[in-house]
Parts: structure tokens; sequence; C-alpha cells
């Protein structure tokens, strides 16, 4: 019986430290450091605090999902940069209304695009050259009624979807 939970134990501890490993596998062995600069939002609609919200749901994602530590410092392995570029909210479905009056949006999209470059600074091979990109990101949230009592909301649920593909992008090769 001893023998038998011995083997368990270990098989179940290589298991996990499997996928540990797994869960990194795309970061380099020389990529130690990230510096996270602020996303500045140059959107023609402006929200006051969708910078800070944005930048700081990518840092919180990278210190929870990865071993990187964060760093304000030009000698970092890597570096993401970019800007908010979108921002807009847009009827999706159109509601009918009696009397010849113009009809009014049922529900609305409202729309966030990142666009990111991520350079890793630190890159020997031609395979660690490949990892720095420059894309855009766009995720979107339909709802109904005005915007104002839902939009921080509808925020924070579009950027945790695309600090998820940037993460993706930049450390898991999807």
């Amino acid at each position: 019986m001893k023998k038998f939970f011995g083997v368990v134990v270990c098989s179940l501890s290589l298991l996990l430290s499997s996928c540990y490993t797994l869960r990194n596998a795309s970061i380099p062995p020389g990529m130690k450091t990230l510096d996270v600069q602020f996303f500045e939002n140059n959107s023609p609609l402006v929200v006051a605090n969708l910078s800070q919200t944005f930048t700081e749901n990518l840092k919180t994602r990278i210190r929870n999902q990865s071993s990187l530590s964060l760093s304000r410092n030009a000698d970092a392995d890597a570096t993401l940069s970019g800007s908010i570029i979108g921002y807009t909210i847009a009827p999706v479905s159109i509601q009918a209304v009696a009397n010849n009056v113009a009809p009014i949006a049922d529900a609305n999209r409202l729309t966030i695009t990142v666009k990111v470059k991520f350079v890793f600074n630190s890159a020997k091979t031609p395979a660690e050259k490949k990892i720095s990109f420059e894309q855009d990101f766009t995720n979107y949230q339909d709802y109904k009624g005005d915007i104002g009592a839902q939009e921080q909301s509808l925020i924070k649920t579009i950027t945790d979807k695309i600090t998820e593909d940037i993460f993706n992008k930049a450390f898991s090769n999807w």
C-alpha cells in the first residue's frame, strides 16, 4: 500500500509540475523582466480612466499568469507598449416604433481596439526574434439600455478579453 501511495504521489507531482512548465513554455529562458508601458487612449471617444484600467489589467494578468517580473526599466528583457486606438458604440439591433417615428436601437455594441507592440529586447536567436510582434487587438460587448450605468463593467469585461488575447499572443503562441 505504501508503494502504491508513493507511486501516486510521484505521478501527481510530475503531472502538476509539467502543467506549470507548459503554462510558461513559450517564455524563453532569457526573458525574466518585462516593461509594460502606459497605453494612452488615442481613440476619438475618450473615457477618463480607460488607459489606466487597461494598463493595470494587462499588468495584473502578466503578474498572475507568468513568472516574469514587471520592470519600469529600459533594460527590461521585453517591452509591451501601444495605445488604445478605438472606442466605439454602435447599434446592433433596431426596435421598430409605431406612428412613423424613427426606429431606435434595441441593443448596442461597445468595441475597444488596442494597438500593441511586443519586443523581445534580449532576443539572441532567430526563433527568439520571431516572438516580437505588432498587432491590433479588438473585442466587444453588447448591451441594452443606457451606457452610463454599465460603461465601467463593459470596459472591464472587454479589457479582460483583450488582455487575455495579448497574453496568449505574446507568451503562448496561440
